[in-house]
């Protein structure tokens, strides 16, 4: 599925070329995306290594995804350079986010805080929407599919101007679905749980002249999903909806002031509403970021400063609360014969708690033609949110999570072909973890006993292998992860992950088709980190064809779960059987 690209931007937060990264990365772009026939971002990511996820029941409810095993709000994500994240849960709400106005991916695996500071200390999710080029060129499409499935969307990017200089790139998408019931078990109502979307994007660029460049982002989704409540009563049955609304929007500056010095200079901000009805319960978080980047080139020599400020605010009655973050950040590169090396370092000042520190090195060396071994170091960090803090479960004193984190590969990569090993240790302490009315708990006041507090210590530890290879006419892919999260204290696995899991795809053209076929594979896993409810291990195979109907048109078929496997992610609630979808898009050449 990952497809490499020219350059990419995350492991730095620079464009740098991918032949130069010595971080695991993986890319997925547009017509991997439409390819694969998915309904969520969840889904798409759930088939790149490294990566599992859980969902309580359909496209709509409630998503976590784990990167290298660790906690989903240990995943720092960005929208066109946006970050996304919730104070009351912790962590992007990966149901909000329309897959349908991204067009490319970007995944780096492990702790990259000494870059984006807060929340990276399992890896990075960069999302990005269509950038415009050439000629305009509109789109629309339409699909249907199982459980009364349906999809609508449409757009037009492209550049005008004297040579190109302004750019633009407008979608909206509407999809709507009947769903299935979410739940399998316990009292709950019996109706079918499903969803509506809307989603819109604009992404303008200027060219004010060959060094100077203007870009504005703006995203915008609502997504009202039907779920069943536990306090449901047959004697009063009603009909249970999440409300989510997720905005960002950003403006940036880029200057090349001279062939070795350039800056960027951006203002973002996102907000991330969830409702739900007719139970009363409202969350609002609002972020607001300024980054000055300075990068400077001299040779096989990169340095880069950062100065970043990130600005918090939490609407959760009776919680009113806010903070801020102000960072320097320092970077050096050096690429050059059969050596590359990466160093970070990065302060972050917090208005609550005060400062926090953190580093990384990473060293690569191609030992022979085609191969690189890498080894890396690094330590991150996550401050409690708000809800953990000031919520009436909360403590106001709580420290943030930190960890450190070691890690060792080998590459090799040739025309068509590569294959990449990985094994990473990641030990978190001061884990946030949830204490049931014993222990230090001098929060608790709500009608439930216990509150948060920092009680916890889990190791994140795998072995992730990756490659692809051309066989006649046939392209394959796979990936397998070998990881051991378990909680330290207890000594358990962590809740909803699995020992091994998998993915395994093939491609190949016959007779203007594209034909690809594609197993996912995840071993046991534990419902709750006391490992009492087990969730058994499944295989998922999907089948996929496309081919254009003329020159201007393109139809795509997916099924899904051929086998039409009954499995878990979380117990408790249903997953979707056997799927089938069938699109078509209008695209002129």
């Amino acid at each position: 599925m990952p497809s490499l690209q020219d350059t990419v931007v995350t492991a730095t937060r620079t464009e740098q070329p991918l032949a130069d990264l010595v971080a695991d990365v993986s890319i997925v772009d547009r017509e991997t995306i439409e390819s694969s026939g998915a309904t969520g971002l969840a889904d798409v990511l759930a088939r790149l290594p490294g990566i599992e996820i859980s969902r309580n029941g359909g496209v709509g409810n409630a998503s976590r995804v784990f990167l290298r095993g660790a906690e989903s709000r240990f995943t720092a994500v960005y929208i066109d350079g946006v970050r996304i994240d919730s104070q009351s849960t912790g962590g992007a709400q990966w149901e909000q986010i329309p897959l349908s106005q991204i067009d490319r991916i970007e995944v780096l695996r492990g702790p990259a805080a000494a870059v984006y500071g807060s929340d990276a200390i399992g890896g990075v999710i960069q999302l990005f929407t269509r950038r415009g080029e050439g000629p305009a060129r509109p789109y629309v499409g339409v699909g249907i599919g199982s459980q009364g499935t349906r999809k609508i969307e449409a757009g037009v990017s492209g550049a005008a101007g004297q040579d190109g200089a302004f750019d633009y790139s407008l979608g909206i998408a509407r999809e709507i679905s009947d769903g299935f019931d979410a739940k399998v078990s316990g009292s709950h109502n019996p109706d079918r749980d499903g969803y509506q979307s809307t989603s819109g994007n604009a992404r303008l660029g200027f060219r004010i002249n060959a060094r100077h460049r203007l870009d504005a982002t703006l995203l915008a989704s609502r997504m009202n999903a039907g779920y069943d409540n536990t306090s449901y009563s047959v004697s009063r049955p009603v009909d249970d909806r999440s409300l989510n609304r997720l905005r960002t929007a950003g403006l940036s500056w880029a200057a090349q002031w001279s062939d070795v010095y350039s800056t960027r200079v951006s203002i973002t901000d996102s907000v991330n509403r969830y409702e739900t009805t007719p139970s009363l319960y409202l969350t609002e978080t609002q972020l607001r970021g300024y980054l000055w980047q300075n990068d400077f080139r001299w040779g096989a020599h990169r340095f880069s400063a950062a100065l970043e400020r990130r600005e918090d605010d939490l609407q959760n009655s009776p919680i009113d609360s806010s903070r801020s973050q102000d960072a320097l950040a320092l970077g050096y590169g050096f690429n050059a014969g059969r050596h590359t090396l990466q160093l970070n370092v990065r302060h972050d000042s917090d208005s609550e708690f005060g400062g926090k520190s953190t580093g990384s090195a990473t060293y690569g060396y191609a030992f022979a033609p085609n191969w690189r071994a890498t080894a890396s170091a690094g330590t991150a960090f996550r401050a409690p949110t708000l809800y953990q803090r000031f919520s009436m479960y909360g403590d106001a004193t709580l420290q943030p999570e930190t960890s450190r984190n070691v890690e060792l590969g080998v590459k090799w990569a040739r025309d068509a072909s590569s294959f990449s090993a990985t094994a990473y240790r990641n030990n978190v302490s001061n884990l946030i973890d949830w204490v049931n009315g014993a222990g230090p708990c001098p929060g608790g006041t709500g009608p439930f006993p216990g509150c948060y507090a920092n009680v916890g210590k889990a190791r994140y530890e795998g072995l992730t292998l990756a490659g692809s290879t051309r066989v006649a006419q046939v392209q394959l892919r796979g990936s397998l992860d070998l990881q051991n999260p378990k909680n330290l204290d207890s000594g358990k696995l962590l809740a909803r992950r699995a020992r091994q899991h998998a993915s395994f795809g093939a491609d190949t053209r016959v007779a203007g088709w594209t034909l690809g076929g594609e197993a996912q594979v995840s071993g046991q896993r534990y419902d709750y980190v006391t490992n009492k409810t087990r969730l058994g291990g499944y295989t998922l195979l999907n089948l996929y064809a496309s081919t254009r109907l003329a020159r201007d048109y393109q139809i795509l078929a997916r099924l899904d779960n051929l086998a039409d496997k009954n499995y878990t992610l979380a117990n408790g609630y249903a997953t979707p059987g056997r799927t089938l979808y069938v699109g078509v898009k209008w695209a002129p050449q």
